[in-house]
């Protein structure tokens, strides 16, 4: 059901990344409040979940609420996109406003503007919501097997050209930076190479602003600092940036682990070989996660990762399916997606199942524990959370 690859390059206690800390992300969160629909997330705590578990906390950051998006992709998107903006009109970040952006002569050049990415969906609806935000134009190109509603979602968030391809999503995301050089358009994709990193880096900077709320609301709940993170990671651009912030702003680096879907599961395997490099994942790619279905690491994320995280779960579709119905039925009665809801689950099997107790005591769960979780998403295929909820 769940398998766990201990992560066995060196971890670095105390290690910094740039670019993350809290002051250095203070222009992220600045243009992010911008824009008029911007409010901060609901931090949940699964009180009665976390009775059961036998720990002191579980608390839910429910992103279903971002942006109107149903999903937490919007931060990255709005971010990167007003940064490229910027580079190509000459103008200082620090000082421009999204306000400033809609007046002559800057409107009639972002209208010129066209961006493309590639998507399994929530990335896709950032883009177009961001393109929407600021009057340009953005092409968005999904993998083979995308049901229709996720691609239609993505038009409606704003102003978006949606193609479903015949790729599997990695080979989607190539072809699609080949078109992007090819037509002048600027391609704006959430995860990173060789020689491709900026605008990468701007996504993931934008990501960490949940982080951020998340850690002020858990003070104002009572809670100093999470002792366990666990984080969904399709490429690793969310898990990256949130282990980044974790890792400068607390005062003792916690137990950070990834989770993906068994069929592409690349942290995973990463983690298992851990020669330091990242690997491909060899997975059939058959998941109900569709945000976490890349076999392909994010560069950035990877190296970040490799020194912070104690290792990588794999799960099969089952783990989150329990995970949804959980969240479905708590008190708080929290719509979170197939891969939104996979932590939750993953946390269910490993504190309850006896099996898993040896992973538990590797990754220090006591009483004493506060474990802090994502939901990246609600219902975004409404049918099948329908379907997985009964």
């Amino acid at each position: 059901m769940i398998q766990f690859a201990e992560n066995r390059c060196k971890i670095q206690q105390g290690v910094s990344f740039e670019g993350f800390t809290y002051p250095e992300t203070a222009l992220v969160r600045k243009v992010q409040q911008m824009v008029p629909s911007y409010a901060p997330t609901s931090l949940v705590s699964l009180k009665s979940f976390a009775e059961r578990l036998g720990v002191r906390a579980v608390l839910l950051k429910d992103e279903s609420s971002r942006f109107g998006l149903n999903a937490f992709k919007g931060l990255g998107g709005i971010y990167a996109m007003f940064r490229v903006i910027c580079r190509e009109l000459g103008l200082d970040p620090e000082i421009t406003t999204i306000e400033m952006l809609q007046e002559p002569p800057y409107i009639e050049r972002i209208r010129q503007m066209v961006f493309a990415t590639t998507t399994d969906g929530n990335h896709g609806k950032g883009v177009s919501f961001a393109a929407g935000v600021f009057g340009c134009k953005a092409f968005v190109f999904m993998p083979a097997g995308t049901v229709k509603v996720r691609a239609r979602a993505i038009r409606d968030a704003g102003n978006a050209e949606v193609s479903i391809t015949g790729m599997h999503y990695d080979e989607c995301v190539a072809w699609t930076a080949q078109q992007a050089r090819q037509n002048g358009w600027h391609l704006i994709q959430d995860t990173s190479w060789s020689g491709y990193e900026e605008i990468p880096g701007w996504i993931m900077q934008g990501y960490t602003t949940m982080y951020y709320e998340a850690l002020q609301q858990m003070r104002e709940m009572g809670y100093d600092v999470p002792t366990h993170l666990f984080l969904q990671a399709g490429v690793g651009s969310m898990a990256g940036a949130v282990a980044a912030a974790a890792s400068v702003s607390l005062p003792e680096l916690p137990v950070i682990a990834t989770v993906e879907s068994s069929e592409a599961a690349c942290f995973y395997d990463s983690f298992r070989v851990s020669d330091g490099s990242p690997r491909a994942a060899h997975g059939s790619e058959k998941t109900i996660m569709a945000g976490l279905n890349c076999s392909v690491p994010c560069t950035l994320a990877w190296e970040i990762l490799k020194k912070c995280a104690a290792g990588g779960f794999a799960c099969k579709d089952f783990v989150t399916c329990e995970g949804m119905r959980l969240l479905a039925s708590d008190p708080q009665k929290i719509v979170s997606g197939e891969s939104g809801a996979v932590t939750a689950g993953l946390l269910k099997v490993l504190l309850t199942e006896p099996k898993y107790e040896s992973i538990c005591r590797n990754l220090k769960f006591n009483r004493n524990s506060v474990v802090l979780l994502f939901s990246t998403e609600g219902d975004t295929d409404p049918e099948n959370y329908r379907r997985i909820i009964g």
